[in-house]
């Protein structure tokens, strides 16, 4: 009787855990202070989500950026995740520069702000 009531918490705290919806904070930025015309690098960090489905894209002008680079999938205590993701691009005046993050069925872009 104990290992069946043991083995219902158990499952009742796996269900709970994931069941349990957190939206993503995300944050764009690069990793130099923005210059037209000069090479830079777009960094999309993206924390504190459960579940652990989750899609990022970077795009600029709406193409994905070739050979992006992203982080192992890492998760907290708490079971809230992170992951990072980066990307080469080259600022210029008009580029609309987006990171693109796709989780629990839904797709939000997220604006790179140039400062300029």
């Amino acid at each position: 009787m104990k290992l069946l009531l043991c083995l219902a918490a158990l499952a009742a705290v796996c269900f709970s855990v994931h069941s349990k919806k957190t939206p993503p904070k995300v944050q764009v930025y690069s990793r130099d202070p923005g210059q037209f015309g000069k090479e830079n690098t777009l960094i999309c960090h993206v924390s504190n989500f459960h579940p652990p489905d989750i899609t990022i894209d970077l795009l600029c002008d709406d193409v994905e950026l070739p050979k992006p680079k992203q982080t192992d999938l890492a998760f907290k205590q708490d079971w809230h995740f992170h992951l990072t993701k980066s990307a080469s691009f080259t600022p210029a005046s008009g580029k609309k520069c987006v990171c693109r993050v796709n989780h629990g069925g839904s797709s939000r872009d997220y604006a790179w702000e140039s400062n300029m």
